[in-house]
């Protein structure tokens, strides 16, 4: 290279203008990137909001020329889900990652309160995990396959009147989210005139609720003049169809009706050529670029700042990374020993409050066992007492017997046998004198033991003589 010539002023950025004399070689780095991106490959992700029915999936069929297996979503959905689908398509050599998120269900609901809130959850998701691949301390961004919304199309219903609630709640809930491109869906539903009069009560609508839908770029010399007549455009009014129909001696794409054919692809028909145009030929990388430097950027700064982390100190200096790393970690130490301590005295505390009441019920276990012991105590001694009586009644019965069965012993071994005779009248006398008074006897050996101890108290011949 050559030395910089002397007398040369240096430009208001800071940096000297030189002229080469002779080939380098760097005008070869566009070139290389081409190269290199080719190598790499490219990732598109496109996100269709609309009601069911509203020819989403047939016009993504129409954009990319191509058949993608999206199954039939029904009217009875209970609340919105996503459904991503992702596919390798190649043109030339040119390779694309696409992804094709839809809403299923939207719009289907009674209550349609919360039926954006699913689509916000999921772009932010999309945003944390990217988020979380550049904080690693080993990222892999170069094979990184990137899902943040590059495309928003929104699906809106060829009314012909106006904006519904829903609408405009969600395109106000994403526009600071994803680049919002609006579409009038089934445009061949509604008449030229009135499709004109649509749109542009639908572009009056956005403004005066200060919806941000993507404008295309326009700083761009190759593209700005294209770029401004489509922007007058907006919405696109589209038909999509994967049918082709015979015209002249060409087959094309176009849906046929009883009174005529709609051609997609004819300019005059409906406004697919343009969409087409501005969202893949033109514009694509723009919208790739917005996602990531715009959008993308918003989402982080918002997340690094509820963190804690900032640019600029409380006295307006800069702040490393590392020293807002520091402050912020010794503001978490501090916040974690505050609330251990806190969790400390609450637990002692409530081990207090637990202690006094385990003593209060022990005292009242302990005063009930005192008096079940003194009611045992007291049960006790009468089952001694009564234990005691049975023993002396028991006692007193064997006694007894003993001394009956020994006189009755002696009675036998004493009388004659003659008396015998006397004794059975004597025990018949008895029995019927009993018999009279009301005793029964069982048994032969109670009668004995009866016989034996009345005839020691009473004169059985005086029975017989008063008998």
């Amino acid at each position: 290279m050559a030395a910089p010539r002397a007398g040369r002023q240096p430009q208001n950025d800071g940096y000297r203008s030189l002229p080469l004399s002779g080939h380098v070689g760097f005008d070869s780095l566009p070139d290389q990137l081409v190269n290199k991106s080719i190598k790499q490959g490219f990732c598109f992700n496109i996100l269709c909001i609309g009601e069911t029915g509203t020819g989403k999936s047939t016009l993504i069929d129409s954009l990319f020329n191509t058949s993608f297996d999206d199954p039939v979503s029904t009217h009875f959905q209970p609340n919105v889900r996503l459904r991503a689908q992702t596919y390798e398509l190649q043109e030339s050599n040119v390779r694309l990652k696409l992804t094709i998120v839809n809403t299923v269900g939207f719009g289907d609901q009674i209550n349609k309160e919360d039926s954006y809130q699913p689509i916000v959850d999921y772009i932010d998701a999309q945003f944390e995990a990217y988020l979380q691949e550049e904080l690693k301390v080993k990222r892999s961004l170069f094979s990184y396959h990137d899902t943040r919304i590059h495309a928003c199309l929104y699906f809106i219903s060829p009314t012909g009147h106006s904006l519904k609630t829903l609408d405009l709640l969600t395109m106000k809930s994403l526009d600071s989210k994803v680049n919002i491109i609006p579409i009038i869906s089934k445009a061949d539903s509604i008449s030229k005139t009135e499709l004109q009069k649509f749109k542009n009560k639908l572009m009056s609508e956005l403004v005066s609720n200060d919806v941000q839908i993507y404008q295309f770029p326009t700083d761009d010399e190759t593209v700005s003049q294209v770029n401004t007549v489509m922007n007058g455009h907006l919405p696109f009014a589209v038909v999509g169809s994967t049918e082709e129909v015979k015209i002249g001696n060409k087959m094309v794409k176009a849906r046929q009706y009883p009174w005529g054919i709609v051609q997609v692809e004819n300019e005059n028909h409906c406004d697919f050529v343009k969409l087409r145009e501005m969202l893949i030929c033109t514009n694509m990388e723009d919208l790739r670029e917005q996602t990531h430097a715009r959008h993308y950027e918003r989402y982080r700064r918002c997340r690094l700042e509820e963190m804690g982390f900032r640019d600029i100190g409380p006295e307006n200096k800069p702040v490393s990374l590392q020293e807002a790393y520091e402050a912020k970690r010794q503001e978490f130490y501090l916040e974690l020993q505050r609330k251990e301590e806190e969790m400390r005295q609450h637990f002692v505390q409530r081990v207090k409050e637990k202690e006094t009441v385990l003593k209060e019920a022990e005292q009242e276990i302990q005063s009930k066992f005192d008096h079940l012991m003194l009611m045992h105590q007291e049960e006790k001694l009468k089952l001694e007492k009564k234990k005691k009586a049975l023993e002396d009644d028991m006692a007193m019965f064997n006694k007894k017997k003993a001394n009956a069965e020994l006189l009755q012993t002696q009675a036998f071994v004493s009388t004659p046998v003659v008396s015998l005779k006397r004794d059975k009248d004597r025990k018949k006398l008895l029995r019927g004198e009993l018999d009279k008074i009301g005793c029964k006897i069982t048994s032969s050996a109670e009668y004995d033991v009866m016989h034996i101890s009345v005839s020691e108290h009473i004169d059985v011949s005086s029975l017989s003589t008063k008998k």
